[in-house]
């Protein structure tokens, strides 16, 4: 007996000290802490037991006995509180006071055996049975092992105890024989109760982890969800240029599906990606925000990409941001790659500046229109002086002067000054424009016959105009004029090699996303489809810093002397006049094209158009026209006077502020046979009408003068003689003077 309660004691300890750790190690398990305490409190009891005859029986008989009564109860309390049910250590407490007390009343009121170990059997067998209950509750389905062995050791605890209960008393086992019988029983029972309670433990900690990795799942879940419904592009690769994820927004800005890779466009690695540079030019290796994390171990903040997608058609650009994921140990785990798609941004930020790169060339227009407007007269009157008074001195002298070529040198170099203001004029749309119903098919058949003239025979000419194609409303001479320009320039862009320049025209559906948005504007407005013109050519082309600066007045790459820099721009104002817009693709070495787009005539307009052209072919006039010699100043307009007659010669009344020109135009005309009454002030032009209203056939008057306008001279002279023709000559001419001056003639 004494053996097998040392080796009580022992076991004892070492269980003790077991769940002493466990409970330490995994403090949120319940259970150890009071195993713990049962097995010190059952060292208590053993250590009483052994102590039988050495020491007083208050300790070693009721103490004991109530202390190994106590120690179930304390087990049986860890169970409850592994089991999550309440333990309420009060009434732990006051249980552990009444065992010891009935202990002591059956010892020192009523010394008998029989009763005390009929009462440790009944309250063993009571706390093994409250354990039974909590085991059933806990686990009703019976899918716990673990309880399910506890449960079967318990009943076998039971049975021992009554079996114990029933030899001693009633049996007449001898307490000397039987008891070291229980005990080295319950050692035994005492052994596996352990090892069920770690298994208990272990079932514990699986439950545990298995809810840590699903709590870990369902948040890897919720974030990759949240990560994948991010408007943000997310990618994450592996130091080895290997992708690990990526996100639903990355795959729609690279253009890959949702399950995978298109067929089309393989998932490269990080290695094999082809990346711009904000400027647009192939990012480098080093460069890429990737190899910049690889090689610093830093993050990498606000690097704007552009990425190629659908085989290079098209750039879809980024604002990246890359950072490293670090190991525990501090070692590169994984590269991420966060970057939000700024394509729009970027083709707005485009659209800006080209906004703002027309608003520059408005602002220049205007400048130069300001200026031409200022300059055009003085201008003009200068080169009228030089042409006319060297066309004078040309009919003064012999066929065979020596002079005449120097004077035709003066004429060539006056008339191309007199064409540069007319291009600046143009420029800055102070032209006068005239707008009918032009087929622009017509036209590119009319530019194409001009230039195939004096086109090199290697040149190949080609013209195509879809049946299709519209009408629109414009002035055929201008849009001539650029035609012919652009034509001129392509030739040009050969350099004398053989090509080909080709002009197209065809459709365009108002609606059609192609257009440029001014003209798409105003084809919706009015409900119209749009007219586009491209003059493409094989030549030189042009470098990316050249087309950028093509429309800017005086800008030419020409030699000295061969071009002025105004034939673009002058395209351009016409093109804008008509409400158009001009496109320009060009490549060093592969040629240029530049694609016209105009809103095409709507019903309204091409109704306003016969009617116009009805009312002036019914009100046309018969003139007489008054010859002059070739050679003659091109500026000047064939004059023609109804009911005029060669005797007596027709009175010319002749104004203008310039006394030089003065002089030019009275001896023109007079070698015309014409009599001529010239002044240079206002007032003594009308002070001669009002002498005598019929005197003269023809008042020819300047616009542009200090005081009165020449409208304002046209006005008092037609209250004096209202019969009296009249015509204004300006430098320039405006619509707003002409729609001026046709209402004058209607009052």
């Amino acid at each position: 007996m004494p053996t097998l309660l040392a080796l009580r004691v022992g076991i004892d300890v070492l269980i003790a000290l077991v769940f002493w750790g466990q409970m330490r190690r995994y403090p949120t398990i319940g259970g150890p802490g009071w195993w713990a305490v049962a097995a010190l409190v059952a060292i208590v009891g053993s250590v009483g037991l052994s102590m039988r005859g050495f020491a007083p029986e208050l300790f070693t008989i009721s103490v004991s006995n109530a202390v190994l009564t106590i120690a179930p109860l304390l087990a049986w309390m860890g169970l409850r509180s592994y089991l999550g049910f309440s333990c309420p250590k009060w009434r732990v407490v006051l249980a552990s006071l009444a065992a010891v007390l009935v202990q002591v009343v059956l010892l020192v009121v009523w010394d008998l055996p029989a009763l005390r170990q009929l009462f440790f059997v009944l309250t063993a067998v009571a706390i093994v049975l409250l354990a039974l209950r909590d085991m059933d509750l806990a686990d009703p389905q019976r899918r716990v092992p673990e309880l399910q062995a506890l449960k079967v050791l318990s009943v076998a605890e039971i049975s021992v105890l009554l079996a114990f209960a029933v030899a001693v008393p009633m049996g007449g086992v001898p307490l000397s024989t039987a008891a070291p019988i229980l005990l080295f029983f319950f050692i035994l029972a005492r052994l596996l109760r352990v090892v069920l309670y770690g298994a208990l433990l272990s079932h514990r900690l699986r439950q545990e982890g298995d809810r840590a990795r699903q709590g870990l799942l369902a948040r890897e879940a919720e974030s990759r969800a949240l990560i994948d419904n991010l408007s943000a592009g997310v990618m994450v690769f592996r130091p080895d240029h290997t992708l690990v994820t990526i996100n639903s927004a990355a795959r729609a800005f690279l253009g890959w599906s949702e399950g995978g890779a298109n067929a089309a466009l393989p998932e490269p690695t990080v290695g094999n990606w082809s990346m711009l540079r904000e400027d647009g030019q192939a990012m480098r290796r080093h460069e890429m925000p990737f190899e910049r994390v690889l090689a610093t171990g830093q993050p990498v903040r606000s690097v704007i990409i552009g990425v190629p997608v659908a085989s290079a058609e098209e750039v879809r650009w980024a604002l990246c941001n890359a950072y490293p994921e670090n190991t525990p140990q501090g070692g590169l785990h994984h590269v991420v790659l966060t970057f939000i798609d700024i394509t729009s941004l970027r083709e707005v930020q485009a659209q800006q500046k080209r906004l703002q790169n027309q608003l520059a060339q408005s602002q220049k227009m205007e400048a130069l229109g300001t200026l031409a407007g200022g300059v055009a007269h003085d201008f003009n009157n200068i080169l009228a002086a030089i042409l006319g008074n060297a066309d004078l001195a040309r009919q003064d002298l012999t066929p065979e002067a020596p002079a005449r070529e120097s004077l035709h040198e003066i004429s060539t170099a006056a008339r191309r000054g007199r064409e540069l203001v007319r291009q600046i004029l143009a420029f800055s749309r102070q032209q006068p424009a005239e707008r009918t119903v032009v087929h622009v098919g017509d036209i590119v058949a009319e530019s194409s016959a001009l230039l195939r003239a004096a086109m090199p025979p290697q040149v190949q000419l080609l013209h195509e105009c879809h049946r299709d194609t519209p009408p629109l409303l414009g002035d055929s001479t201008q849009l001539g004029q650029v035609l012919i320009n652009l034509g001129t320039n392509a030739v040009h862009a050969l350099q004398g090699q053989p090509g080909r320049v080709e002009f197209q025209v065809d459709r365009m559906a108002g609606g059609d996303a192609r257009l440029p948005m001014e003209v798409a504007r105003t084809c919706e407005e009015a409900r119209v489809d749009a007219v586009r013109v491209r003059v493409s050519d094989t030549g030189c082309g042009m470098s990316e810093a050249v087309s950028s600066r093509i429309f800017e007045p005086f800008f030419t790459t020409k030699a000295v002397g061969k071009g002025t820099g105004l034939g673009l721009p002058v395209v351009l104002g016409i093109v804008q006049m008509h409400g158009g817009a001009i496109e320009v693709q060009s490549q060093p070495g592969r040629g240029t094209a530049f694609t016209l787009y105009f809103p095409a005539a709507t019903e309204e307009s091409l109704h306003k158009c016969a009617v116009a052209a009805a009312t002036k072919a019914a009100d046309a006039v018969t003139m007489v026209g008054i010859p002059h010699e070739r050679g003659d100043l091109a500026a000047t307009e064939t004059l023609s006077m109804a009911d005029a007659s060669p005797d007596p010669a027709p009175h010319i009344l002749y104004l203008d502020d310039d006394d030089t020109l003065v002089f030019l135009v009275r001896r023109l005309l007079e070698r015309r046979g014409y009599r001529v009454t010239a002044f240079t002030e206002q007032r003594l032009a009308i002070e001669a009408v009002q002498a005598d209203p019929q005197a003269f056939q023809l008042l020819l008057t300047d616009f542009n003068m200090p005081g009165m306008s020449g409208l304002d001279v046209a006005r008092a002279v037609l209250a004096l003689n209202p019969s009296l023709p009249v015509a204004v000559a300006s430098g320039y001419i405006t619509d707003e003077l002409q729609a001026e001056a046709r209402a004058m003639a209607c009052s």
